[in-house]
């Protein structure tokens, strides 16, 4: 016998043979007791005997999360309106699984239900309504605020006479539909590639619609990826009318330009970029002062003197936030009238720029600095390879040019210096390669080649620390109001994988470790074969840097505090650092300032995050398409990671990583051993760790999801070690195997011939997928979801079960 009043008496009654209490009842129930109640208060409360009733009331109280209604902490439950909401910003990974980014807190995970709504990119405001068992925050999204994606590039595709557009990651989720008439107007053709533009967007209940602007089908799959994943991540990428009106409506400087600035024109400051550079904006000069010591110029490109707070210019400069680098392309902050014009400091061409300009010691100390606009004349544009050849001994490298050369020469001595410094500092230096890719015609990878950094690099980066540095320092005795580069220390709990890895290699590493234990590390181990992957692990216990108004330092650099600003051009945290400090010489107000500065810092952290996303998200493609010309071959790798599930693998030759799944080990069962990164097989012994050499064969790749597999062909080296091969027991090897090594071995040899994975079915695509009859009394998380139709080929359709309530 009941003993509650329900206000959604009625309508319970009519859609369960059975009734329980309504969701309206539940939440006025909450309300009126003031406190959290579990499923068990709630059973007492409403005096529920039976137990289908019961497991009925624990189904829609989980429904009831997932929809946002309530808040579940551990095993009680209470009103979600009474959580806060914050802004974040969507990511979906490879996978499929969704984050809202929240600044300044933990990300919250997104349900799939809650990512039918959004894209890769959108801005949305959510709220948390649980903890799992793992102790991960989930999300329920309140409202959408802004959604980044506006075009879309995907295959034509067809299911039961819908046609739609299947996006690639990381909006896969989200497939955009087309009517059948615009399919035949476009004369497009099935497996084709297309950009569409969206024209109503998702909800939990409808798919996004579009229509076709732009039929790919005749580009090759290299042409396509950047422009793809350009929309995919809601990048601007074309400028507006009255942006580039803006930009091109600025002349060369003049003498009014030149007004209330130091004059450097005659100064040999030069530029020292990599050959491929097109924009300059930083150039550098040295000079011997009297008495000892040395003066530094660091000369940036005024980029403020152009774009202006208010203007279109400055609006779509702050919309994109940084420039975006992909192989052989840039997507740029600013049009290129300025940035490879204007704001480019060219030879021999009058510039405007902001000046640091320092006085160190002879022990390479600063000892005083200014900052001050003024207007340049670069005496030469020089490549890093130019100038480490002119420090290696060849005097022909750089232009003959006496000033030039006397402070090229000054720069190096005092780089001999400042070397000194950093190592004193204990500033983090990994071994890490860096490599660069050449392309074909059709924009495929050629070949994937190690990047070295040599003096002329080292050199340049030194002097950009000496200017960001002095501008942090300026800015903290002035009380500027401004953007600094957070670097925070590492995790307590990234600290204890990395003491338990660095105690196996027998080397000390405190619980609340400082700069100098980590360089300690580093130097440690910087000979040994495996350093690259032992130093990966060091950086893997690192915080992501970010911008904020509050200085908290920069551990990795180690600096009390650090901040952008030598590269105005491609980061728009330089620009608005510009502003501060002319204001501050001006003593006029500052450009922004208070929340507005918290705010800027979480949008600026956004796009840079974005940006790199976007950049190695092609890369990886690129990489993966590359590897299908090399599919069944065999390649000498190093593990460079490990994990529960596997090894992963960097090829010796090609730079390129891919994993071995722990099934293709071999004949033996293997456990993860977190302290010492390895794979440990349980009843042979065979281990597999970093830095291992392994020969792999190329087994697989998949496109869509950027991975490669490789299947182990046999384990070469263990802890810097060969490893023996072990004698046949199956049948005799011939001479010419015994000499050459040529004999393959099984898994009953050695244990090191992979076992096959057996290959999946493939599952169905969730679009199109037929709703589940709805019985009365079933479990609200196993119900399928109503759905409003528009029309036919928007219906929003979903594997995973849900509630009908």
């Amino acid at each position: 016998m009941k003993n509650w009043v329900d206000p959604e008496a009625k309508a319970e009654a009519e859609r369960y043979e059975n009734p329980i209490p309504s969701r309206t009842l539940i939440q006025e129930t909450i309300e009126q007791l003031n406190t959290p109640l579990s499923h068990a208060d709630f059973v007492e409360h409403f005096a529920i005997a039976d137990q289908k009733s019961i497991d009925a009331l624990s189904h829609r109280l989980i429904a009831m999360v997932r929809d946002g209604q309530l808040m579940k902490d551990g095993f009680k439950f209470q009103l979600a309106a009474e959580q806060p909401t914050h802004e974040a910003t969507v990511y979906i990974n490879s996978k499929g699984m969704g984050t809202a980014s929240v600044s300044g807190s933990d990300d919250l995970l997104l349900p799939e239900r809650e990512l039918r709504q959004v894209f890769n990119g959108d801005r949305v405001k959510v709220r948390q309504t649980s903890v799992d068992r793992k102790g991960k925050a989930w999300g329920f999204i309140t409202e959408v605020l802004q959604h980044r994606v506006k075009q879309i590039i995907g295959k034509v595709s067809e299911y039961e006479g819908e046609y739609f557009i299947q996006p690639a990651n990381p909006n896969a989720h989200q497939p955009i539909t087309l009517e059948k008439e615009l399919i035949e107007h476009a004369k497009v053709k099935l497996g084709d590639s297309v950009r569409v533009e969206i024209d109503d967007y998702p909800t939990k209940e409808e798919f996004a619609t579009g229509h076709i602007i732009q039929s790919m089908a005749d580009k090759a799959d290299t042409e396509i990826i950047i422009p793809q994943t350009i929309l995919e991540y809601g990048l601007p990428y074309e400028f507006p009318d009255e942006v580039q009106k803006e930009a091109d409506s600025f002349k060369e400087p003049s003498e009014q330009d030149r007004q209330g600035r130091v004059d450097l024109r005659d100064l040999a400051l030069v530029t020292i970029d990599g050959e491929d550079a097109r924009d300059f904006d930083d150039a550098v000069y040295a000079e011997k002062r009297p008495g000892g010591g040395y003066r530094v110029v660091v000369a940036i490109a005024d980029v403020s003197h152009y774009v202006r707070l208010g203007k279109p210019l400055d609006d779509e400069a702050q919309e994109r936030g940084t420039s975006v680098y992909f192989p052989h392309f840039v997507l740029p902050m600013l049009p290129e009238a300025l940035s490879n014009g204007l704001c480019s400091l060219n030879p021999n061409l009058d510039r405007l720029c902001m000046v640091c300009d320092l006085n160190l010691s002879r022990a390479g100390r600063v000892t005083k600095f200014e900052f001050y606009p003024g207007v340049m004349h670069s005496k030469a544009r020089l490549t890093y390879t130019q100038v480490a050849e002119y420090f290696d001994g060849n005097s022909q490298a750089i232009p003959e040019d006496r000033d030039v050369r006397k402070s090229v020469n000054t720069l190096f001595q005092l780089y001999q210096v400042l070397k000194g410094l950093r190592a004193e500092r204990h500033a983090m230096e990994f071994e890490t390669v860096e490599t660069y890719m050449t392309f074909d015609e059709l924009g495929g990878i050629k070949e994937i080649l190690p990047r070295t950094r040599n003096d002329a690099h080292k050199l340049i980066e030194e002097c950009m620390l000496l200017a960001n540095v002095a501008a942090a320092e300026y800015a903290l005795k002035n009380e500027i109001p401004m953007l600094y580069r957070v670097h925070e220390p590492p995790e307590f709990s990234r600290i204890q994988k990395v003491r338990d890895f660095v105690k196996l290699l027998g080397l000390p590493f405190p619980e609340q470790p400082t700069q100098a234990d980590y360089q300690a590390v580093i130097e440690a181990t910087k000979d040994r074969i495996d350093a690259p992957s032992i130093h990966a692990v060091l950086l893997r216990s690192m915080m992501q840097a970010y911008y904020g108004a509050n200085n908290s330092g920069h551990f990795g650099l180690a600096y009390e505090a650090y901040t952008h600003f030598t590269s105005p051009i491609r980061r728009y945290p330089d620009l608005l650092l510009h502003r501060a400090i002319k204001a501050q010489l001006k003593k006029k107000p500052y450009p922004i300032s208070g929340a507005a500065l918290d705010d800027a810092g979480e949008h600026f952290s956004a796009t840079e995050r974005r940006a790199d996303e976007a950049s190695r998200s092609v890369t990886t493609w690129l990489k993966c398409h590359y590897m299908q010309q090399h599919l069944g071959e065999e390649f000498v790798g190093t593990i460079s990671a490990t994990a529960e599930f596997g090894l992963f693998v960097t090829l010796k030759d090609l730079y390129v990583d891919g994993m071995i799944h722990v099934s293709q080990l071999g004949d033996d069962f293997f456990v993860y051993d977190q302290a010492s990164q390895s794979l440990v097989g349980q009843a042979r012994g065979q281990a597999f760790s970093l830095g291992d050499e392994v020969k792999i064969k190329v087994a697989g790749v998949n496109l869509e999801e950027r991975k490669i597999d490789f299947e182990l062909i046999q384990q070469l080296s263990h802890g810097g070690r060969a490893i023996r091969a072990r004698a046949p027991r199956v049948a005799k090897a011939t001479a010419k195997e015994e000499v050459f090594g040529e004999r393959k071995t099984t898994a009953s040899e050695d244990g090191e011939q992979p076992i096959r994975r057996k290959k999946s079915k493939s599952k169905p695509s969730s679009f199109g997928k037929k709703p589940a009859k709805k019985s009365a009394a079933k479990s609200e998380t196993k119900a399928k979801d109503k759905v409003k139709k528009k029309s036919k080929p928007k219906k929003k359709k979903s594997n995973a079960k849900s509630s009908a309530d």
